[in-house]
């Protein structure tokens, strides 16, 4: 695997430190007035979900890991576990759900995913950026109502409450980021 140097890490690298998979967060380059520069990163656990702040100065060398990605298709959850099919060999994996977190509910029925594997250990599960949603509950459409930001609560069929722009109506559907969870546009 390959060694970069601490001041070439980037939000999103994949590091192997103290023994553990880690995923730089937050990175900031810190020049104090006395000593040398450094970079003070925000690293999250794969496995456990932990966080750690750490110091890296430029001298000192961090593996950086490349994970493998598959194209998975979602097939059932049970007890707390989602099932996916790799769609070239077939074979199925159980992943807990929350691994997702809070975009769970934007999971659909035969939705394929990107499943980030080391070796063979899958770590993280990434969902399409956009998916449509319909609309099951908002306030209904007030003609003339049209202040540039104003925006309004409505309830989606997964459950999730997004503020959607005045002029969408209640059995729409629109398309929602689910790396933010905000309304993107209308389907």
């Amino acid at each position: 695997m390959p060694k970069i140097n601490g001041n070439e890490i980037r939000p999103g690298n994949i590091l192997e430190h103290n023994g553990g998979l880690w995923a730089a967060v937050k990175v900031d380059h810190v020049k104090p007035g006395k000593g040398g520069a450094f970079a003070q990163v925000e690293l999250k656990n794969l496995r456990n979900g932990s966080k750690l702040n750490e110091r890296f100065r430029s001298a000192d060398k961090v593996e950086r890991v490349r994970l493998e990605q598959r194209d998975q298709q979602f097939l059932f959850e049970t007890d707390g576990m989602l099932t996916f099919m790799d769609s070239e060999t077939y074979d199925q994996i159980a992943l807990p759900a929350d691994l997702l977190g809070e975009r769970r509910p934007f999971l659909q029925d035969g939705m394929t995913v990107q499943i980030e594997y080391y070796g063979e250990e899958a770590l993280n599960v990434s969902l399409p950026q956009k998916v449509t949603c319909k609309i099951v509950e908002t306030e209904p459409v007030v003609k003339g109502q049209t202040a540039a930001n104003s925006f309004k609560p409505a309830t989606l069929d997964n459950g999730v409450r997004v503020m959607v722009p005045p002029f969408v109506g209640q059995d729409e559907d629109i398309v929602v980021n689910t790396e933010t969870m905000d309304y993107s546009e209308r389907a």
